[in-house]
């Protein structure tokens, strides 16, 4: 009897940590490995990241039924991990650029927002950005995002589908590096927000 006693014990404490796992991997946190180099310099391909899922409210979908609540809107310079807009099975990682409502217009690879005569700072960006691009509108709750490396990133410039990332695509946002160095992922410098 007592052996049985003993399995039950080990199966129920199993049992518990597979569903604490399930419950923050699906509700809390992302983890995910950058594929390509459109982040560089922020984030590098192949470095190992955390995002927060509850970072701008509840956006699950739990076995077929989904269930939202927003908290709060991403902020500009905000670094996103989102449903890409062309293939939701697949998830990016940008940073937030525009913001609902907001004008964005890039020219000479600088960001202008509604009409501004300064552009946007970019000091993060490793290369000069090149190119004219929009004027784009950004719609209500949705966001214009582009990758830190402007010259090598698929983003809000060049998606078919749709040139933005809506409230219900934003699966977390990036906080944490953790391979292959410790590093806590924030906005740059704020000089323009």
């Amino acid at each position: 009897m007592k052996i049985w006693k003993l399995v039950w014990e080990y199966a129920r404490m199993i049992i518990l940590v597979v569903v604490i796992v399930t419950v923050v991997n699906n509700v809390v946190l992302i983890n995910a490995k950058i594929p390509s180099p459109s982040m560089e310099k922020t984030i590098m391909t192949g470095d190992r990241i955390f995002g927060f899922r509850l970072a701008y409210g509840i956006n699950i979908d739990f076995f077929g039924h989904n269930y939202t609540k927003k908290f709060r809107d991403p902020e500009r310079f905000d670094i996103v991990i989102f449903k890409y807009p062309d293939d939701e099975r697949t998830l990016y990682i940008k940073r937030v650029i525009g913001l609902p409502g907001e004008k964005v217009q890039i020219l000479d690879g600088k960001v202008y927002i509604n009409d501004s005569r300064t552009p946007l700072d970019d000091s993060f960006v490793p290369e000069t950005p090149k190119g004219d691009f929009g004027p784009y509108q950004v719609p209500e709750n949705s966001y214009f995002v582009l990758g830190d490396n402007r010259n090598h990133s698929k983003d809000s410039r060049l998606w078919k589908t749709s040139n933005y990332v809506t409230w219900d695509e934003l699966v977390g946002k990036a906080f944490f590096r953790y391979y292959p160095s410790l590093k806590i992922l924030g906005k740059p410098a704020e000089k323009n927000t």
